[in-house]
This record gives structure tokens, sequence and C-alpha cells, in this order.
């Protein structure tokens, strides 16, 4: 039974409760009571189960909490002027604990939950909340500079700023709640409308894609849901049922055995859940989070007793680790702010900062949410992986699947249809947008990531066999002396009608002894005539170097020609007397106006692979794009 009048009275009775102890977690009190706010509308829609519990607060703080982290703006309490200094110290030493150890003394010290209720609220063994609830009074004693049986009076006084809050009726909160529970019983009735006359089908998400369940392909690209609510009882914005199973996980590597290793709202620790990621959000601005988590092993785990033979294979399994797989899905306040932490996202992957991290690919994806793109990186460190990446929008909601292996790369069809699934696990909730129908996928330039046109960067850049550390990269300059050239050649990129020239070289500078090594690419823009003479006339150069020269040789590795475009690419061996050579690849490039010569200069064992060289020269054409004036 929804009694309204039972409702009102909780509201009132509670409301200044949660109040203190969200605005004790965040020190923000906007955020704190936007966030209490939701969570009674979101209780009056389901009240008829919550108003049945014998612990309310149970179900409704939790909610309030969640949300108010997620919204407060860091330290808003330094901006309020009239806040008193002592509050203004405590909701300091507060920010200096850990999320867990703040939520752990502000529950203990505002609220009547026991040990094991705090435990289970906070998701830790009663052991180890005790241990972490120490700590917290002892750090916050330290920071506040006052004994530990001052905490409760300090937490309590965080009350007073709160005394002027304005609350909206009861009514008012009914009411939303009312047209919350409408705008659910739609979608799901267009849901299951659309259900049924697919009902028992297969959704195929490419051309020639494998097929993926219903469950997972739940509507047809296009089809917009407005602001529906998440599918699970309301105890979170994006429900833990929207993110991969184990099972959906299996599509990135189906020959190893996947288990979960974690469920969060990434609060906690330094945030970076996957590889190339720069900052715990994409949108630090945004409403929610959640990431889900896994680990691929080698073997499938042979089911043992407990004892001794589970602890053994336990290690067995941590240390056949194969692949990790990280899902992070985030909710922005609008589609606009969710537009941005798709670009963010992707230029995370698209210009990665970890060392020796080579971007292979990028793709745009088409009938998958409203926007998506797919990346392939190989990192070449200690341990060879590949790094396979999935981005897309759907309305307000970011989802990004990344699954770093140390075996073969994850097919591209498994990397399409992975991202469709996790489109439409999300399908339905609030704030999505597109769902996704069949995808499909075309290659794409790699994104600008803030180099000058034309030139590449250092994720642009194959392995060096027995190097040590990552390609590092010179500032740009003018390009007075052309690095890139050989004494076949001999181009220079000064002149009239050359503008825009510019070159960059990449060393290796931890590597002691490589005096030769490196890499370096020089550009520059001229008149669609003379950048096809340019071109041809560096061809014409090598070609009779090749002939001309006995103490030169020339091995042509590529070379085509368009109207538009050119790219040869060359191995040469230049013998300096009769003991001594020097290898050197060379290529030149043009896309339209734009022209580009990129030479690398081994050192002894230090190389890299000619196929490599020649797909840094085709990654060459596809920085050149933008120098290209005509365009």
């Amino acid at each position: 039974m929804r009694s309204p009048e039972t409702f009102d009275a909780y509201y009132v009775e509670t409301r200044t409760r949660l109040l203190h102890e969200a605005y004790a977690l965040t020190g923000d009190a906007p955020a704190a009571r936007a966030a209490v706010r939701d969570a009674f509308v979101v209780a009056w829609h389901h009240w008829r189960k919550v108003g049945q519990l014998e612990d309310r607060d149970g179900y409704v703080r939790p909610l309030a909490l969640r949300r108010a982290r997620r919204r407060h703006t860091a330290r808003i309490w330094h901006r309020d002027k009239s806040l008193d200094p002592e509050v203004r110290s405590t909701l300091d030493a507060l920010s200096k604990l850990t999320v867990r150890q703040r939520e752990l003394l502000v529950l203990n010290g505002l609220s009547a939950l026991t040990l094991n209720e705090l435990a289970r609220e906070v998701g830790l063994p009663r052991l180890d909340a005790e241990r972490e609830l120490q700590t917290a009074s002892s750090q916050f004693s330290l920071h506040r500079d006052v004994p530990t049986t001052e905490i409760s009076r300090l937490l309590h006084d965080l009350a007073v700023p709160l005394a002027d809050i304005r609350w909206p009726r009861a009514t008012v909160v009914r009411r939303s709640g009312a047209a919350r529970r409408r705008t659910h019983t739609v979608i799901g009735a267009a849901l299951a409308t659309a259900a049924l006359l697919a009902s028992g089908s297969l959704v195929a998400t490419g051309a020639g894609a494998e097929p993926t369940s219903l469950s997972e392909e739940k509507a047809q690209a296009g089809v917009t849901v407005h602001a529906p609510e998440p599918v699970s009882a309301g105890e979170e914005i994006i429900s833990e049922a929207a993110l991969f199973t184990t099972d959906q996980v299996d599509r990135f590597g189906p020959g190893l055995d996947w288990a979960e290793t974690g469920t969060t709202d990434n609060l906690t620790g330094n945030g970076l859940l996957a590889p190339c990621q720069r900052e715990r959000f994409a949108d630090p601005d945004g409403v929610t989070a959640l990431a889900r988590t896994w680990e691929g092993s080698a073997a499938r785990a042979q089911q043992r007793p407990s004892g001794k033979a589970r602890r053994e294979q336990d290690r067995g399994r941590a240390g056949g680790v194969e692949a990790r797989a990280v899902q992070m899905v985030e909710m922005s306040q609008n589609e606009k702010q969710a537009g941005r932490a798709f670009e963010t996202a992707s230029l995370w992957f698209a210009g990665c900062i970890d060392p020796r991290t080579q971007l292979v690919s990028t793709r745009t994806v088409e009938r998958v949410g409203d926007q998506a793109r797919t990346f392939q990186l190989r990192s070449w460190g200690k341990v060879p992986s590949s790094i396979d990446v999935g981005v897309a929008r759907t309305g307000s909601l970011v989802v990004t699947t990344v699954v770093r292996s140390n075996g073969r790369a994850v097919p591209d069809k498994a990397a399409v249809t992975g991202l469709a699934a996790a489109v439409n696990g999300l399908c339905g909730a609030e704030g999505a947008g597109s769902c996704a129908g069949r995808a499909r996928a075309r290659t794409a330039a790699p994104l600008a990531i803030g180099t000058p046109p034309g030139l590449l960067s250092v994720v642009d850049l194959p392995p060096v066999a027995a190097v040590r550390g990552p390609w590092v990269g010179t500032d740009p300059e003018r390009a007075r002396t052309n690095y890139a050239a050989t004494r076949c050649d001999r181009t220079t990129f000064q002149g009239k009608g050359i503008s825009k020239a510019l070159t960059r070289t990449f060393l290796f500078p931890e590597t002691p002894s490589a005096n030769q090594l490196g890499l370096t690419q020089t550009v520059g823009s001229m008149a669609p005539a003379r950048a096809s003479s340019f071109v041809d006339q560096v061809r014409d150069r090598i070609r009779q170097c090749g002939r001309a020269n006995l103490g030169t040789s020339v091995t042509e590795l590529v070379s085509s020609s368009s109207q538009t475009s050119d790219l040869s690419a060359w191995s040469l061996t230049i013998e300096l007397n009769d003991r001594q050579s020097f290898p050197f690849l060379m290529a030149i490039v043009r896309d339209g106006t734009a022209v580009s010569q990129l030479g690398f200069a081994p050192d002894r064992d230090m190389t890299m692979s000619r196929a490599d060289f020649v797909a840094l020269s085709r990654r060459v054409l596809e920085r050149l794009a933008p120098l290209d004036r005509t365009r």
C-alpha cells in the first residue's frame, strides 16, 4: 500500500539528518540537498517496497550519499565566506581522509548504525571496518589538532550551516516520484513491445558479424529513449545489471577463463582503471559512474576444495593472467557535456601517453549509440601486449571498453560487437539516447592530438629493438636543415613556394651510446604542381643513386601514386669504407599540397622492421591531411 501520509512523515523526519550526513561527507550543501531530495523521489517511486522495510534509511541513505559524492564541487566550502572558521577546519580535516574513512567516521558520529551495520554500509568485513575507523579517527584528530573525544561534537556542529536550508514540500517530492514512475512504465512498455516484435530472433551487429542475443541488441540504431529510469529497484542511477556479464566478456578472449575482479563507482584509489587513462573521469562534473573489471586466465580453472589446494589454485590463476578488461560508464548532466566527455575519453587513447605504446588504428563506428569509435594500440614494453578500446556515447552516457591482451589482439568484429552490446546494455537506462543496431566500422584518420598539422607524435611510433626507455620527441622547429634526407637526394624544404616547413626528431635518450639512432620527419606545404614535382625529384634521385653509385644499394619497399597522393619508401645501405656501411630507411609522402620526408637511422642492432617503417609512412600520409591547403 502506497501511504502518502507515512511517506510524508518519514520525509519530514529524516531529510535533515540525511542532509547533515551528506554535507559532512562532501562539504557541499547544495549538492547534499539535491542528492537527498532526489533520493526521496526514488523512494516514493518504489514506496510500495520501501514503505514495508524495517530499515528505510538503509535504502534511502546510500542513494543520497552516492549522489552527493558525485555532484559536489571539490572544496566548495573554501568559497563560502560566511562559513564559520571552525566548520571550515572540520571540513578541511575530513577532506584529507580517504572516501571510505570519511564515510565511516561520519556515519559513526552522526548515525545510529552499529559497527556491523557500518561495515555493511561501506562494504568491508567488520574487522577491516573497525581498523579503518580507528585510522580515520586518529588521522582526523591529527589534521584537526583535537583529541578524538571531540570528533562527535565537531561533526554535530556541521549542522549549523544547514539551518536555513529550505525543502520542497512532500507533495512536490511525491509528484516527482510519480512522474518518474510513469516515465519508467512507458519506457518499459515500449521495450516490451519491441521485444515481442522481435521475439526469439538474433540481431547481427555488422556485415558478417557474429550474432548477439536479443538481451544485448535490444533496439535498432537511431531509436532514442528519453530520460527513463534504471531497471534496478532504484538503488543506483546506473544499474550494475547494465554492465557486461562474464559470459559477454568471453567474446574478447574466447580461449580464456574470465573472472570478474570488481565493480566500483571509481571513487577510491587513483581512479586509473585502464591503460592510457589520464584522469579518474572523462567528465569531472558528471552525475555518476560505474566500472567493472575482469581478468582472463590462460587455462580454465578446475574446481578444487578449500584450503591449501585452493590457495595454490589462486596463485596459479594470478600467474596465468593473459588479459585484463574494464568497462566504464559515466553519466553527464546533459548530452552536450557527455559529448565533451566522449571526446576526452577518445583523446586518452588517440594520444596515449603511456611509454612505449603505439596507436595502430582508429575506426569510426556507425549505428552504435550517438557517437562511437574504436582504437587499437600495442604496447612494446617488457611484456608486449595489444590494447583494444571502444568508446561510445548514448545520450548523456559515455561507455568505454578496454581489453589489454598479452596474446593476439581482440578481433575487429569482437571489438565492434562488444561496444554495441555495451551500449545496448544501457538502452532504456536513465539518460540513454540511441541504442545500437547493425554496427558498421570504417577506418578513419587518427584524431588530432595537439601537434602541429602534418607532424607525427610519439604515439605514432613503432617499436625499436634493443633500446631502453621510450621514444622522446624534440620540439618542432623551422626546417632550416632536413635531417630526414640522404646524401642521395639531399632534399631541402627551404626555397620559394614552400611554406609551413617544420622538422622534428625522435630519439631514445635513455639508451646509452645510441649516437646515430633517431627518426626525423620534415613537412612543408606548396602549390599542387610543385608538390607533385618535388616528390618526383626525390624518387628520381634515389633511383639514379642506386644505379650510379656502386657504394650505395637501394631497395624499394613500397611505391604508390595517384592524382592526390604519393608514397614511396626505401631501404638504403651506404658504404662509408671497406669495413663500414650505414643503413637508412627513408620515405617521401604527399597528400595534395602537403609533402613530408621521413628518415630513420638505426644503430647496430637497434632498428625497426621494414614493415613497421612502411606502416609509419602510411601514418605520415594520414597526418598530412590537415596540412593540405587545397582542402
